[in-house]
């Protein structure tokens, strides 16, 4: 188990983890590199503290490498790049198109948090997976020095040896509840089948909390109640799972059709939402615009359901902001309470701060998303912050409205990603349109009326006499024209 530290690089954190570990376990959940499959790429962001991007070396960063990389920067500090395949460059010309591929890689995470993410050169399988499961032997070496199968064919690994290596220099202490407490435990189910004689289990990772033998799990979709009957963590017996654990927790009487993927947590910490408000950032690749009222599928955790979002507050982020106006203390006990639905607070990593919701509050109106915030010469902080978030490249905060089309099942304070999975996969564009901080529920029939918004107004019109000379004697009046009308 790892906690915080207070190293400032990735060498001390790794220095101080040997002094106080003898080992360390970390698990490798590969996700689907298909661009069809982004739904499950999402679900799989939840449980993420460290990436490997793996690439073509031959064909460089594709779609859904892209859509791979935005969720990683929603999601972590920690990126390394693997390059495979580079068995399929000729052997003399080798090494320097390793260097051309890390070159063009390079020039695509310009602007991104990895601009220097360590690289690495490997093959997986060399000779490809059909030469490996027709006898092919493995090995770690470069390639062409395994063993030859009986067809005379190579078959092995090519610098898997320098991956480890770069992995074990780059791993840093995960951020994880020092006091985890069985009060709000939050568990990520991604697998769910019966064992005979034992019961069902239902595999995943803890993201938040802990949990114990004998104690009550809801589930918050069937609303039914379960005793832990055993937990597992890697084949062997566990008598406490917690934050950033991947375990197998075993339940009876369970029907294990009834889930395959979904949520159990503390009974009663997880509400039913059928609507948020959310602070919301627009994911830069993201072509299109943000219009209010236009339908998105919105992720979180293992669900993806159809919400209409509307967007307003930027002028008013950018002040509160600028002002620092946030209770991060309070703001964060009260979102442990209720647990999380990613590991490392991946909503603070998102660039999403934790901003509380004022309902007292006027905003000016808005009709949809804003891409820049105007300049306004009166209000200097909002230049100020307009001007920062220029800087970054990061498009401004709103506050969005999010109306679920069916209801879902989340803690607040969770990251929520914005999408438009109908896009064509091959339109070669990036489906991911904002990712956001989940801060209110929202319900429609009885918080509609509260949201305070406003619209500027005003007429430009002539005054042509001023002044006591100019009074009318009848009604002691001055003379105006177009201005409200010709008096």
């Amino acid at each position: 188990r790892t906690t915080t530290t207070t190293a400032s690089n990735p060498q001390q954190e790794l220095m101080q983890l040997q002094q106080k570990y003898d080992l360390l376990q970390v698990t490798l959940v590969d996700c689907p590199g298909h661009a069809s499959l982004i739904r499950t790429i999402i679900g799989g962001a939840q449980i993420i503290d460290m990436v490997l991007l793996v690439v073509d070396a031959t064909k460089g960063i594709q779609t859904q490498t892209a859509e791979c990389l935005v969720i990683a920067e929603m999601t972590t500090r920690n990126l390394i790049v693997v390059l495979n395949k580079v068995d399929l460059f000729p052997e003399n010309e080798r090494e320097e198109r390793i260097r051309m591929a890390e070159k063009k890689m390079r020039m695509s995470l310009r602007g991104t948090k990895f601009e220097n993410a360590m690289m690495v050169g490997i093959s997986a399988c060399v000779g490809g997976e059909k030469v490996a499961a027709i006898g092919g032997s493995s090995g770690d070496g470069a390639a062409g020095s395994s063993n030859n199968d009986s067809t005379g064919k190579i078959a092995g690994t090519n610098n898997i040896h320098g991956l480890l290596n770069i992995l074990q220099s780059q791993i840093r202490a995960p951020s994880r509840d020092s006091k985890p407490s069985p009060d709000r435990f939050h568990f990520a189910v991604d697998h769910c089948f019966p064992i005979k004689g034992q019961g069902t289990v239902l595999t995943g990772t803890c993201l938040s909390g802990s949990a114990r033998p004998n104690d009550m799990v809801e589930f918050p979709t069937l609303a039914t109640q379960k005793k832990i009957k055993g937990l597992q963590m890697f084949r062997r017996k566990a008598n406490i799972i917690q934050q950033g654990d991947r375990a197998g927790i075993c339940v009876s009487n369970f029907d294990a059709k009834l889930m395959e993927r979904g949520i159990i947590a503390s009974p009663g910490t997880v509400k039913l939402i059928r609507g948020a408000i959310a602070v919301v950032r627009k994911v830069r690749f993201f072509k299109g615009g943000l219009h209010s009222g236009a339908k998105f599928h919105v992720s979180v955790g293992h669900t993806t359901v159809m919400a209409t979002v509307t967007f307003w507050g930027a002028r008013e982020i950018a002040q509160q902001v600028e002002k620092k106006e946030l209770e991060l203390a309070s703001s964060s006990r009260n979102s442990q309470t209720y647990g999380k639905s990613s590991l490392g607070g991946s909503a603070d990593l998102a660039g999403l701060p934790r901003l509380k919701f004022d309902w007292n509050q006027d905003f000016l109106h808005q009709d949809d998303y804003l891409e820049v915030l105007p300049s306004v010469d009166n209000n200097s902080d909002n230049n100020d912050e307009s001007d920062k978030a220029k800087e970054k490249g990061l498009p401004p905060l709103h506050w969005a409205r999010l109306e679920f089309l069916t209801p879902v099942y989340c803690p607040i304070d969770s990251l929520v990603i914005g999408s438009r999975l109908d896009t064509e996969v091959n339109a070669n564009t990036c489906r991911l349109a904002f990712s956001g901080r989940l801060v209110e529920r929202y319900e429609a029939k009885t918080d509609h009326n509260r949201l305070k918004s406003y619209t500027k107004k005003e007429k430009i019109g002539t005054v042509c006499r001023l002044g006591d000379p100019f009074r009318r004697s009848d009604d002691n009046k001055l003379v105006r024209y177009e201005v409200f009308g010709t008096d």
